[in-house]
């Protein structure tokens, strides 16, 4: 299918059809003559437009409402909302962690909530017996009430919606007097660092991927108060994707990257600051030290206006990061990249702290009718009870084409281990999954050889290797 825009002038609706087209979003009468106009001209073959036609109908007949489905008006909201719940906390990743988590909970405790987004975003503090200092908490609910107010004031609140859903409020300086009256009251500080983006609003490098002047100050003010107190400073990031932290995180006592978890994101995040839950989720992209690290950034699109874009495209020549964008980094995307080339990374791929600690046995690896089994026991060697991701890295041997350090190929995820609790996991890897694509032969190809099997708790960590020869 199309991605939902209006019709495409530079691509007539026959070659889209031929390309393998079968469903053009939102749809337009006129490309309904158009189609049918090309069959009669011979311009598209019928048996092109029969094979989009046959594969939306096996699509139709497998949906639920040709099924017959019958939809409750009334869901079970708490059921869907414990699901919501356990998946948030399944995804948060514990990026760092001094002692400071989880939260020692009393039942009576107040800790300082700094960041303009840290009130919406924990909520569920309050109902897991840890309350507000009084005072910040009525400085920032005021400025929120303030400033969105004033949003709806200077752009319609339906077109704010429509463009960005409820918008990222601006940050606000916040004294160091103000954060010593906090710190006497509090003990310990919690900064929530708020990123938004979506279609349409890409996010910047300067005050989006780094973070701006006033939260870096804040950062510095609030961790040189709290810890002349030796009280703890935990940052949450809600942000769905990597920030910059290494200019940062020595400042702070833990950092727990929530993503953003959505409805029940606030008791998911309290879950894991109280120890309600020990996080296990680990990272699905690696955090570079700067964000021109990536080899792709190099060919990264200029920032245009719609006017300029239009402007340089009348000229009728390629214009490089304008009218195109070269992939120059291959499959060097990532980790593969950071790995391959030997790149210092802040976090590295699949990289994730717990409350407890796991320990991994040697990987058992068999190979039997194209099909790699890996297998490892991984065993709770710490107190308390938690989850573990495996993941298998597979290092190929050279077969005439460029292939990365290492690979993923396969990850499980423990139960819930109990202090000494151990668990065997057993994950395949199909012989055509180490394949890679030959543009000499056209086709996909796997190199003979030794490949190394690796079981890691993430990119740079490998717990334990096996090796198994291929033809």
């Amino acid at each position: 299918m199309t991605d939902w825009i209006g019709k495409r002038a530079d691509l007539p609706v026959e070659e889209a059809v031929k390309s393998g087209n079968d469903l053009m979003m939102p749809g337009y009468p006129v490309q309904i003559e158009d189609i049918l106009a090309a069959v009669k001209d011979g311009r598209l073959p019928m048996a092109d437009l029969d094979r989009s036609v046959r594969r939306m109908l096996e699509f139709i007949v497998k949906t639920p409402r040709y099924k017959n489905y019958r939809f409750s008006e009334s869901p079970d909201r708490a059921a869907h909302a414990a699901i919501t719940r356990q998946a948030g906390t399944e995804g948060m990743v514990l990026l760092k962690n001094n002692g400071a988590l989880p939260m020692a909970t009393t039942g009576k405790d107040t800790v300082a909530l700094f960041g303009v987004n840290s009130y919406d975003f924990l909520s569920g503090l309050k109902a897991q017996g840890i309350y507000t200092t009084p005072t910040l908490t009525d400085i920032y609910q005021k400025y929120v009430q303030y400033a969105r107010v004033k949003l709806m004031v200077d752009k319609n609140p339906l077109m704010w919606f429509l463009d960005q859903g409820q918008p990222k409020l601006d940050e606000i300086e916040i004294t160091e007097r103000c954060i010593r009256h906090e710190a006497q009251e509090a003990s310990a500080a919690i900064i929530t660092i708020a990123r938004q983006a979506g279609e349409g609003i890409d996010r910047q490098i300067d005050g989006e991927f780094t973070l701006t002047d006033l939260e870096q100050t804040m950062i510095q003010r609030v961790s040189d108060v709290f810890h002349e107190q030796n009280k703890p400073v935990i940052v949450v990031i809600n942000s769905g994707s990597v920030i910059e932290t290494v200019s940062w995180r020595d400042k702070v006592d833990a950092i727990l990257m929530a993503w953003q978890p959505g409805q029940e994101g606030g008791n998911a995040v309290a879950d894991v600051l109280t120890g309600k839950v020990s996080p296990s989720g680990k990272l699905t992209m690696t955090w570079p030290v700067s964000v021109y690290d990536h080899w792709s950034t190099r060919n990264f699109p200029q920032d245009y206006d719609m006017y300029s874009y239009q402007r340089l495209r009348q000229r009728n020549r390629p214009i490089k990061g304008i009218t195109y964008t070269n992939h120059e980094e291959g499959i060097y995307v990532g980790y593969r990249y950071f790995d391959t080339y030997k790149k210092q990374v802040a976090y590295p791929f699949g990289f994730g702290l717990s409350y407890t600690t796991f320990a991994y046995s040697r990987p058992n690896v068999k190979l039997q009718n194209d099909v790699l089994t890996v297998s490892v026991t991984v065993t709770n060697t710490g107190k308390t009870a938690g989850k573990e991701v495996v993941q298998v890295y597979v290092h190929a041997p050279e077969g005439g084409m460029d292939k990365p350090e290492k690979e993923l190929r396969a990850f499980a995820k423990t139960r819930l281990l109990q202090a000494g609790e151990k668990e065997t996991l057993t994950m395949e890897i199909r012989k055509s999954d180490l394949a890679s694509w030959s543009e000499a032969s056209h086709g996909w190809e796997v190199a003979s050889g030794d490949y190394d099997v690796m079981v890691a708790a993430n990119a740079n960590d490998v717990r334990g290797t096996a090796t198994v020869k291929i033809k």
